[in-house]
């Protein structure tokens, strides 16, 4: 009896662990493809929009940086609804392919 409910527990911890570290792994995906996105857009957008004036780099890092607090949450948030859509728009057509 002992041994089944250390089995039991092992199992949940893992479990936990695994949930943690998908979670951690998410999160630096978000991190990691907010700064690669937001860079190279509010570089671009500004570069196209003010020029390279004497002050861009001071309004490039500013707006970059608003940019990326923004980002970060919506990622989180939006991304995995995003990949239900496009799971679900594949299995669709999936489907389709197999029924014509």
């Amino acid at each position: 009896m002992k041994r089944q409910v250390r089995n039991l527990l092992s199992q949940l911890i893992q479990k936990s662990d695994s949930k943690i570290s998908e979670m951690k792994q998410k999160i630096a995906f978000a991190m990691i493809m907010g700064i690669i996105t937001t860079g190279i857009i509010s570089f671009t957008l500004i570069s196209l929009n003010i020029g390279f004036v004497t002050n861009f780099l001071v309004i490039w890092l500013k707006s970059w940086s608003m940019a990326y607090f923004l980002v970060i949450p919506v990622i989180l948030l939006v991304g995995p609804r995003v990949q239900k859509l496009v799971e679900t728009i594949f299995k669709e057509a999936v489907a389709q392919e197999f029924d014509t």
